[in-house]
């Protein structure tokens, strides 16, 4: 299985919103984290570390789009965090 500080995705930086345009490859945990923080009022916390919530050898499939799916979805602290083929994380805030 790859370690989650070897799978990035993207998220926005750090001040920075995907409405700005701007987004930049992140760790896996660290992305998962700040678009919750983004998207609820979860805590980073409370946030365990991605594998908690999925299988990074998915993520890596999807990443390397050697998979069907053009998505995964898994929930985070009940709400829908979804990772693109792009490596773009989405959170359904409700």
């Amino acid at each position: 299985m790859p370690a989650s500080e070897d799978l990035y995705v993207l998220a926005p930086g750090e001040g920075e919103d995907e409405s700005d345009g701007w987004v930049s490859p992140r760790p896996i945990d660290e992305a998962v984290r700040a678009a919750v923080r983004g998207a609820t009022d979860v805590d980073p916390d409370e946030i365990d570390d991605a594998e908690s919530y999925v299988d990074l050898d998915e993520v890596a499939t999807l990443l390397d789009g050697d998979g069907e799916d053009d998505s995964l979805t898994f929930t985070v602290e009940d709400h829908e965090v979804t990772i693109d083929g792009g490596g773009h994380v989405t959170v359904d805030p409700e």
